[in-house]
């Protein structure tokens, strides 16, 4: 194969370049790009804003977040749980209400079942008393009881019909949106008022927030509020305070919670585990106090790991 095959079309082959290309061109096949410098957020910036933070604070799984944003977070999920929180009391006063009412309605339906017994009852009595006090009783009197009798309307309780004793109410329309069979009210779930983190997905409370402490790696700072460079356009913002390293996104960095500094992997594996002591402090660390500072979140993804995009288009079929 000559030096510029990638060019190449006389070749008698269809090389893997040359289909890539014609599927990008074609638009049939899934489309596959991965993320330039500009789509991967830096190591010190607010996984939020995605800009570099004033205020570091990190959760115990080792997210960062600018402390400004993350308890307006932290507020707004509160005022939410909250609205929702009244929705749901409102729904289950609502209920209560109607199973009240329908109790009650019950209750009515019994007393007036029990009168129209009693009122039956009390009338066939009157008239066995009435037959009795009779002397005479003719066979023509006795037809005309008897299709009466036959003829009378039945009462109200025994009638089949959906139009009579309030059932039209409940009857389901197909052309009316709010009386169709299918339409029920949807009940409200009752909320959680747990917060979440918006990264990880886990609990989350602003107690277990730490305060992070960046060493400044600029020449002529005097401190975040100092009137040295900005923050935002430097390369080479913050070191270790231990080594020297300059941190970077392709450094690996760790948290130390008693104090908050921010010291690279390295350092960590060759002098911290030691011994487990602060190298700064001189504290007693433990496994938990040493918290892995997740770094490289795109704007586009949530991880490290996934750098590259892929977009399904239909695929050309031989």
């Amino acid at each position: 194969m000559t030096r510029h095959s990638k060019n190449c079309t006389a070749s008698s082959v269809y090389s893997y370049h040359e289909k890539r290309k014609d599927a990008k061109v074609s638009g049939y096949g899934t489309l596959q790009l991965r993320y330039g410098k500009d789509g991967v957020k830096d190591f010190d910036c607010c996984s939020l804003s995605l800009h570099p933070c004033r205020n570091p604070v990190i959760t115990p799984e080792g997210h960062l977040f600018d402390k400004e944003a993350i308890l307006e977070y932290i507020i707004s999920k509160k005022n939410e749980i909250s609205r929702k929180m009244k929705e749901y009391d409102r729904q289950c006063k609502k209920e209560q209400t109607e199973l009240a009412e329908l109790s009650e309605a019950e209750n009515r339906s019994r007393v007036e079942k029990f009168l129209q017994t009693e009122m039956a009852v009390s009338s066939a009595s009157q008239a066995a008393q009435g037959k009795g006090t009779s002397t005479t009783t003719t066979t023509t009197s006795t037809a005309t009881q008897k299709a009466g009798t036959s003829g009378s309307a039945p009462p109200a309780g025994s009638s089949v019909s959906n139009m009579v004793a309030g059932r039209e109410k409940k009857l389901p329309s197909f052309w009316i949106p709010s009386l169709t069979p299918g339409n029920k009210e949807a009940k409200i779930a009752k909320p959680d008022k747990t917060i979440m983190c918006p990264i990880s997905g886990k609990p989350l409370k602003a107690k277990d927030l730490i305060t992070v402490k960046f060493t400044l790696a600029l020449d002529g700072d005097k401190g975040r509020g100092g009137a040295g460079p900005s923050l935002e356009g430097a390369k080479e913002r913050y070191k270790c305070p231990v080594t020297g390293d300059v941190l970077r996104n392709n450094v690996a960095c760790v948290v130390l919670r008693p104090t908050g500094d921010v010291v690279t992997q390295r350092c960590v594996e060759t002098i911290i585990r030691k011994d487990m002591k602060h190298p700064l402090t001189g504290q007693t660390l433990t496994e938990k106090d040493i918290i892995t500072l997740q770094r490289g979140g795109t704007g586009f993804a949530t991880a490290n790991q996934h750098l590259a995009s892929e977009k399904a288009r239909p695929v050309l079929q031989a």
